[in-house]
């Protein structure tokens, strides 16, 4: 009985020697944990007080704008708009699409959740408990809020305090940096699916869009004016560089002792032959329209330097109006070009660079009217998918005009209104499933408006106005200043909350509904 007692002795103090080590490695663990989550939120307060001395500083310079204090060229509104908000074109316009009021919601909750995550979890860290948490709806938009125990707040050290206040809007901060990142990183991510940055694809096309009868969701634009598109940026790059130099065109042939000085003009090498076809028009000094199937095209002359100097431009205006044919302009996009308006092409001082029996023609526009020749594919057509051609890189120039699974085409007119009437994405999905295009263009939306919408919260929370997590932190940041009494740092603080919260209101009323002041 002895041996056994001892036995069972034995056993007891073994299991205190194992657990022992267990019950210390738990506490190392927490001791860790919770040093860390102390460092990770004192770095918040750092930011936050950075924070909401840049946005005082804002908000003093719209003051001295709206009283003429300050002159500069400098336009905060913009700002704004596009930085903190993210939403210039819906809060100017008021555009806003159903598609775009989801992803504004979508943004605003996970925002909002993030803020009030890290309240929470830093409270948590200093022991403070939490009474209560509510979600509500502001007219559309979800908010959220977590009431923390006021009693156990005013026991803490002010250095923790400011740690809790101080967590929404870091962890707001830290939101935009993962929404950016990812922003970038994600056409890696999406590698295995999509073909990044090739051809932007047709997602859809605006009810007015007057690109609507030759371009269809899925299809691939290729180069316009023989100049490759990769992406929906370089897309309106290139069509605001159109835009401006046909404006600087039209405002050069305003005065007709003067040839435009800067070029600019898009030719085709179009044999003498193709001229004398009798279903081609030779349009006399009276005649100035082409028959709806035709296009009205003019002679370029042969000009360079020395030629604009020697003032011979008006006898070249006058040769211009009398060489003015009616062509078929699907047959003449598949010439060889001339002039020196195409970017893929450098000519060097002359624009005669067609051979001897071909004449150098370009369109004849109106003042306002751009021509632009947009090279597409169809690699999701049926037609194409019957031939098995699934790749743009066939379909990569005017030559291509006659394939079933692209084409080159013509459009004259507003290339800004155009430009915009196209909803595109810079992503392909490999395995020809067209709806698979959408979902990379959801998520650049939902992250791109996360990050704006988070930004703006902690902007916004930054600011020293009442009811918001600028209030606490400047409470809090009062108490350092030593040399106040009690009563000065209430006063203090009331009077730069009253200001602040009345600066507030004039900046962000200036800025969402440009009242003049």
């Amino acid at each position: 009985m002895m041996m056994e007692g001892g036995g069972r002795r034995g056993r007891r103090s073994r299991r205190l020697q194992t657990l022992l080590p267990v019950r210390a490695t738990h506490r190392l663990r927490n001791t860790i944990s919770f040093w860390c989550l102390r460092g990770w939120f004192s770095m918040g307060i750092g930011f936050s007080l950075m924070a909401l001395l840049a946005v005082s500083l804002i908000v003093l310079w719209e003051l001295a704008r709206t009283l003429n204090l300050y002159r500069g060229n400098i336009e905060l509104k913009n700002f704004w708009n596009e930085l903190l908000f993210g939403l210039s074109p819906w809060v100017s316009g008021l555009g806003m699409s159903l598609m775009d009021a989801v992803y504004l919601i979508i943004s605003t909750l996970i925002s909002v959740v993030v803020h009030e995550f890290g309240h929470a979890i830093a409270a948590a860290s200093e022991g403070v408990k939490i009474e209560y948490i509510a979600l509500f709806l502001a007219v559309l938009f979800p908010g959220a809020l977590i009431a923390f125990n006021y009693e156990w707040l005013q026991s803490l050290p002010p250095f923790a305090a400011l740690r809790i206040y101080c967590a929404g809007i870091w962890h707001n901060a830290v939101c935009c940096a993962v929404c950016g990142l990812a922003m970038f990183l994600l056409p890696l991510i999406l590698y295995p699916l999509y073909i990044h940055g090739k051809s932007p694809m047709v997602l859809g096309l605006s009810s007015a869009s007057p690109l609507s009868g030759f371009l269809s969701p899925g299809d691939l634009i290729v180069s316009l004016d023989g100049l490759g598109i990769h992406d929906p940026e370089e897309w309106m790059e290139r069509i605001a560089l159109i835009h401006k130099d046909s404006f600087l065109n039209s405002n050069y042939s305003k005065d007709s002792r003067s040839l435009p000085v800067h070029g600019r003009r898009k030719g085709y090498c179009v044999a003498g032959s193709l001229l004398e076809d009798v279903n081609n028009i030779l349009l006399k000094d009276d005649q100035f329209d082409c028959p709806n199937e035709l296009a009205a095209f003019v002679n370029v002359p042969c000009f360079n330097s020395s030629f604009l100097d020697d003032g011979s431009s008006g006898n070249s205006l006058h040769h211009e109006r009398e060489s003015r044919h009616c062509l078929t302009a699907k047959d003449v996009v598949k010439l060889e070009k001339c002039g020196d308006g195409w970017p893929a092409i450098e000519t060097g001082t002359s624009s005669c660079d067609c051979s001897q029996n071909e004449s150098c023609l370009m369109p004849s526009q109106m003042s306002g009217m751009t021509w632009v020749e947009i090279t597409y594919s169809s690699p999701y057509s049926p037609e194409c998918l019957q031939q098995g051609g699934n790749s743009s890189a066939n379909h990569g120039g005017p030559e291509s005009s006659a394939s079933n699974c692209g084409g080159t085409f013509v459009f004259v007119g507003d290339v800004l209104s155009m430009g915009h009437s196209v909803q595109l994405t810079a992503y392909q999905f490999r395995w020809g499933f067209i709806l698979g295009a959408y979902l990379p263009q959801m998520l650049e939306k939902i992250l791109a408006c996360t990050f704006n919408v988070s930004l703006a919260i902690a902007l916004l929370n930054s600011l020293p106005v009442f009811a918001l997590d600028g209030e606490s932190i400047l409470e809090v940041t009062l108490f350092f200043v030593t040399f106040l009494g009690p009563r000065r740092r209430g006063r203090v603080l009331q009077v730069c909350l009253w200001v602040g919260t009345l600066l507030s209101i004039l900046a962000i009323s200036r800025i969402l509904f440009s009242i003049p002041f």
